[in-house]
């Protein structure tokens, strides 16, 4: 029983932090300042969690540097989300395959 409580708990919380703000600003944000920190929140968020899973995801830190540093490159030169995802994938195992033959 007490699994049902915890989950009704938590369902309250998310329910709160997205409610609240939608509750309490009835005016519209006229301030440059938050807008723009309202703006770059959700990216700053993504890399927050998505930086720490790239390094640790591989087996070789190496390998996962690698990989971000080949991402970077290929998203600097405008191409598609699967475009840098798969050359980040492939210099991941292309590094990891060259580490083990190494070692």
């Amino acid at each position: 029983m007490s699994i049902y409580l915890y989950i009704l708990v938590m369902a309250g919380v998310t329910y709160l932090i997205r409610m609240l703000p939608l509750a309490l600003a009835t005016k519209e944000i006229n301030s440059n300042f938050i807008k723009s920190f309202l703006y770059y929140v959700p990216y700053a968020c993504l890399a927050a969690m998505t930086f720490p899973a790239i390094l640790s995801s591989t087996e070789f830190l190496i390998s996962g540097i690698a990989g971000l540093v080949v991402a970077v490159i290929v998203a600097y030169k405008e191409k598609s989300l699967v475009v840098v995802a798969l050359c980040a994938c492939a210099a991941v195992f292309i590094c990891e395959r060259i580490i083990v033959w190494i070692a």
